[in-house]
């Protein structure tokens, strides 16, 4: 361990761009951050400006380096890690995009999906990618550029067309285009890559019509892997870590062993453990993926993604107005003894694992004119909890073992009642860090140890802080469980 040195996070997100300043103690010194605006062209679409997400994360890293009373001289290296899926293409000879980015929710490319599934495409993409086909992923968003955008053939053509993950576009900027690059961790998510092979997947290339030097080059997560330009900072700093959002949170949580489980309570609810150096093929509508990989060795995982879990408390304050903060649904919800018979489906873009159904739509079930606003905003902290449990029950039975706790992350891992009844319903404790912001500390990480601010993961282990524990307290919730799977019945295939 390097007293002294510090390693900046770029945390850039769904809705915010953040960054984020380690001690070598991996304790927060500053941190900045800029929300930017979210694009709807219309239902089913969502969508981001590439340009925006950039300007939004340089302003995060000056208002973090603003905030600190450090000199950038003490800066060992940039960790990156990223809302995965969402796909940005641009001309590699102006540096300009040639789109809006299309976002890892969009589901304009559901009935690609439908088709490929239809050409009996399910078993290969399976096998090779560890994944199901939908719309999620990265490589149909490629396509439809290709087919929809009038200049994405023609740069194809010339070489010039350039397809990447937010990790990738941010790395080409930082660097003024000398990094054209992602890790395992977000090539995995792109349903191009092999991930056992560790390669493009030709066979799939060739059915998108996604030419491969479009593709950039697949490198490690823990490694340097360009210079951040000195005109960010004033001088060049190594980046050298990178690792989707979920990947990155997993290695933040230290769960470095076989078995060992997080869930990230962000935007949407992801589910991951490692399997360790043997993928595990799912039987339960699970994705087998790439933890990470550092010094050669690949650590595999498994994850199960549900859409919407934050978004849905934010739908409570922004679309219902019921709420002014996400504490407030806490208090309403502790207001009331029960959900009064009310459950609510998070599906506003299509349901994810173990369901996988692009078509169905959230919906509130069960209203009486007794309901209240309390019942609602109860019933919204709970189904977090109740998508979560379809995603730890699923894990559990694909790898064939009791999951003895659970780490926790993510912004509504701070609400009191949803960890609590959570734990209730998996009947195992519930490990809350104490530092939540495990993404960008896995991706400090992941930096710190190619450039040697920490030398193991054993020194990672000795300064990982638990700041609660939650035991069971209410294990009897199978009934209440019985109703969620009944309304999720009635939301599904609905606009199919």
């Amino acid at each position: 361990m390097k007293i002294g040195q510090y390693i900046l996070a770029l945390d850039q997100g769904t809705t915010s761009s953040r960054a984020i300043l380690f001690n070598c103690y991996g304790e927060i010194v500053a941190e900045g951050q800029k929300e930017f605006p979210q694009i709807y062209p219309q239902p089913g679409y969502v969508e981001h400006n590439p340009v925006q997400i950039l300007e939004s994360q340089l302003f995060a890293i000056r208002d973090a380096m603003n905030r600190a009373e450090i000199s950038v001289e003490d800066i060992a290296a940039i960790g990156i890690t990223n809302q995965r899926e969402t796909t940005v293409a641009w001309d590699a000879k102006t540096g300009i995009p040639i789109c809006n980015a299309i976002v890892w929710q969009c589901r304009r490319t559901a009935g690609l999906c439908e088709q490929l599934k239809a050409e009996g495409w399910e078993p290969y993409i399976r096998e090779k990618t560890g994944l199901i086909i939908d719309a999620y992923f990265a490589g149909t968003k490629m396509k439809w550029i290709l087919d929809n955008v009038p200049e994405a053939r023609q740069l194809a053509r010339e070489g010039r067309l350039r397809f990447g993950t937010v990790d990738s576009w941010l790395i080409y900027s930082l660097t003024e285009g000398e990094s054209f690059v992602t890790d395992v961790t977000n090539a995995c998510r792109t349903m191009l890559f092999d991930i056992h092979t560790l390669q493009w997947d030709k066979k799939l290339l060739e059915r998108l019509e996604i030419p491969e030097s479009a593709l950039p080059k697949v490198v490690e997560s823990s490694g340097v892997v360009g210079m951040c330009h000195a005109s960010v900072l004033g001088r060049e700093i190594p980046i050298a870590g990178v690792a989707g959002d979920q990947h990155a949170a997993l290695f933040g949580q230290c769960c470095f062993e076989k078995g060992m489980t997080k869930n990230t309570y962000g935007t949407g609810c992801f589910v991951l453990m490692n399997t360790g150096d043997i993928p595990v093929e799912s039987k339960n509508g699970l994705l087998t993926t790439i933890g990470w990989s550092m010094d050669g060795k690949v650590t595999y995982a498994l994850e199960g993604s549900a859409f919407n879990a934050g978004s849905a408390i934010n739908w409570l304050r922004d679309g219902l107005k019921l709420i002014q903060k996400p504490a407030d649904a806490d208090r309403l919800a502790e207001s009331v003894q029960d959900n009064g018979g009310v459950y609510f489906v998070p599906a506003f873009t299509g349901l994810g694992a173990p369901y996988w159904d692009m078509y169905a739509r959230g919906a509130v079930l069960g209203l009486t004119r007794g309901a209240t606003d309390a019942h609602l905003a109860r019933a919204v902290l709970e189904s977090i909890a109740f998508e979560s449990w379809d995603l730890f029950h699923a894990m559990e039975e694909d790898a064939g073992v009791k999951i003895p706790q659970l780490r926790v992350d993510g912004g509504a891992s701070r609400s009191r009642f949803l960890m609590q009844f959570q734990c209730d319903l998996l009947g195992c404790p519930v490990y809350r860090p104490a530092c939540l912001e495990t993404t960008a500390l896995g991706a400090a990480m992941l930096a710190g140890l190619a450039v040697g601010v920490w030398n193991s993961t054993e020194e990672l282990y000795a300064i990982w802080k638990t700041s609660k524990i939650y035991e069971p307290q209410n294990t009897a919730q199978q009934a209440l469980l019985d109703t969620w799977h009944k309304a999720v019945s009635r939301c599904r295939d609905w606009q199919n």
